[in-house]
């Protein structure tokens, strides 16, 4: 693919009950600074507040804003998965609707890949000297432990598996079958993409606001073992 074909950035962006911050989110893409256009594709799991009302609202009169909605709750894997097949930009990048993370740090992100240096750019929570608040102990030894046993099978040295920001290349990841719908995702988009042979992968550094329960922060630490368990006993990308 040239260099020059790099005209647009999807930015996907699954949503459950996120009525709260999904206004500012896609407030916050817009106003990023790119030499790309961006296409923000929202995909609302079934939310049971007032999420796709917002959504709705915020789509009209923006046509870089695409919303479609699950016609049942499927889980985040399945909603990325859906938005990875809508989105209609030559690069991708996976973006939740909390605020944990800054759409700001996009350039750093596109760089490697505007480069030609890499395919796959990983935004990683632990390799950064950005600002990143202190949370959750068990999160951090999980995560550290889910991305050694990635490591491991994927022969790559990853220090933040699990970390939201992953941007690929469209004509890579849209190549790749992938089937996991809830938290196996990661682990699974990560294992199919390590088997596509002459894909490089990069890693940058990235801030991280971590949100509390009280916040509304949904994934538990026991979610991470949870979805590592649904991956690695589906039998369906370890082989």
């Amino acid at each position: 693919m040239s260099l020059k074909s790099f005209k647009t950035l999807s930015i996907v962006v699954p949503v459950y009950n996120e009525e709260k911050t999904i206004e500012k989110l896609v407030e916050k893409v817009m106003a990023v600074p790119l030499t790309l256009e961006k296409e923000i594709v929202i995909v609302d799991d079934c939310s049971t507040d007032g999420t796709f009302s917002i959504l709705t609202k915020l789509q009209e009169g923006q046509p870089a804003v695409k919303v479609f909605r699950n016609e049942k709750n499927k889980g985040k894997g399945f909603s990325v998965r859906r938005g990875i097949q809508e989105a209609a930009g030559e690069i991708i990048i996976i973006q939740d609707a909390d605020l944990e993370y800054e759409p700001g740090e996009y350039p750093k992100l596109l760089k490697p890949i505007l480069e030609d240096n890499a395919d796959v750019v990983f935004g990683s929570r632990f390799m950064s000297s950005e600002a990143r608040r202190v949370l959750y102990f068990w999160h951090s030894v999980i995560n550290r432990i889910l991305t050694l046993c990635s490591n491991m099978v994927t022969d790559l040295n990853l220090s933040d598996m699990e970390t939201c920001y992953k941007m690929f290349r469209a004509d890579i990841i849209k190549q790749i079958r992938l089937t996991e719908k809830r938290f196996g995702f990661d682990p699974e988009v990560t294992f199919k993409l390590s088997r596509v042979k002459g894909v490089r992968f990069y890693e940058v550094g990235i801030s991280y606001h971590g949100r509390t329960y009280a916040e509304g922060k949904k994934i538990k630490w026991k979610d991470g073992i949870r979805g590592e368990g649904e991956s690695g006993t589906s039998g369906n990308f370890f082989t």
